[in-house]
């Protein structure tokens, strides 16, 4: 007698039981998202690209109508500049797209975006202006609502724009107090008070950018003209010395945001950008004449505090802004270690003005444009892109 032929719904059902098998097998196989690390773009590697290569030139020019001129280093004639923009960051474990102006503005249509801090974010802003006009050459200067400088693109309705304050707070010269303090009197710091050029922006930007820090020495404030901190109105006992100081207002400055800026604006905190002198200050024969970006090995003996370099305060007041930020909205937008390595990429002593390294020194602390903003310009529409996308 012949075995009996296996039912139609028998065979069905152990196929159904092998592609189910497979299916759940490639499902474990892959690591969950939920696990998987958020690409981080702020490590990685300066890789130098071949200088022809159309795709990674500059998008913009010596002719953007919104440079500054010191740090128009091609109208300057610094040399070797397409050396210089043919480095590209590449994050260790991903990929860092290059801000598409087009993709970016259409992103950000019937919206604005601020920047308010010191002069390392008006280069900032400078770069991302000269960037961003590639989509809407109609694009016209903008200053309104406190603005040092900005920019409106019409064909998009969206408004980007600096707002000064080295601070961030409130701060003002007491020759009142002259006579305790010197000749030539004192500056308060108002250390719960923005500075009035931002203090009535809160409901206008949509993504807001600060930073502060380079102010922050007796370079600017020197023993002369001291800080002289006050809180709540009244000056602050016993009185605080400049890094407390600082410490102070950004943790005022931090709790000001968090409470006067709405909850929908999206917010960055910008750290540090790293100056490059070597062999002293600026006003001590100061000098960035490199033709290459630093090593990796080279980092730390510049930048370390405990070194006591002359570039150490970088990694200082980061950690300062880190612990302030620590559980708030604010997003920290990392730029210090990329920026770490281009000790070649500063002004120097192209400055445009024949008697300004006489007077001022080398500018081994803001960056060449086209240039590093260029790439701080990058992440910052990545991470905006993104938060767009979870709705953060």
């Amino acid at each position: 007698m012949r075995p009996k032929a296996p039912s139609p719904l028998y065979i069905y059902l152990i196929i159904l039981s092998i592609l189910l098998f497979f299916y759940y097998s490639s499902l474990l196989s892959k690591p969950s998202s939920s696990n998987s690390t958020p690409c981080n773009l702020f490590n990685g590697r300066w890789v130098l690209q071949n200088p022809d290569d159309t795709h990674h030139q500059p998008l913009y020019n010596d002719s953007c109508p919104f440079h500054r001129n010191s740090w128009n280093c091609i109208r300057n004639q610094r040399p070797h500049m397409d050396r210089i923009n043919s480095w590209k960051w590449v994050p260790h474990q991903c990929d860092l797209p290059r801000i598409d102006p087009f993709r970016f503005l259409s992103l950000m249509r019937n919206k604005n975006v601020g920047f308010v801090g010191d002069s390392l974010n008006e280069n900032f802003i400078v770069s991302f202006l000269c960037v961003l006009r590639v989509a809407d050459f109609g694009a016209k200067k903008w200053k309104r609502k406190g603005a040092w400088r900005g920019a409106y693109f019409p064909k998009y309705n969206v408004t980007v724009a600096y707002h000064r304050a080295v601070l961030l707070a409130r701060y003002n010269q007491n020759s009142a107090l002259s006579d305790h303090y010197g000749s030539k009197g004192t500056y308060r710091v108002d250390v719960d008070i923005p500075a009035v050029d931002w203090s009535n922006i809160s409901d206008f930007y949509d993504v807001l950018v600060f930073n502060t820090g380079h102010w922050w020495s007796h370079d600017k404030f020197p023993k002369e003209t001291p800080l002289v901190f006050y809180s709540a109105g009244k000056p602050i006992n016993p009185s605080l010395g400049m890094f407390d100081g600082l410490k102070v207002v950004i943790e005022n400055m931090v709790s000001y945001i968090q409470k006067e800026i709405p909850t929908k604006t999206l917010k960055f905190w910008r750290l540090q950008s790293p100056r490059h002198f070597y062999g002293g200050e600026w006003n001590q024969n100061g000098s960035c004449l490199f033709d290459k970006p630093l090593e990796e090995h080279q980092l730390d003996l510049w930048f370390d505090p405990s070194n006591n370099g002359v570039n150490r305060e970088a990694r200082q007041i980061n950690h300062l802004i880190r612990e302030a930020l620590r559980g708030t909205d604010i997003q920290v937008l990392d730029v210090t270690q990329l920026s770490e390595f281009r000790a070649d990429a500063h002004p120097a002593i192209w400055l445009g003005k024949k008697d300004a390294v006489a007077i001022w020194g080398q500018d081994c602390m803001h960056w060449c444009l086209p240039g590093v903003p260029d790439t701080w310009a990058d992440i910052l529409s990545e991470l905006i892109r993104n938060s767009f996308k979870t709705g953060w």
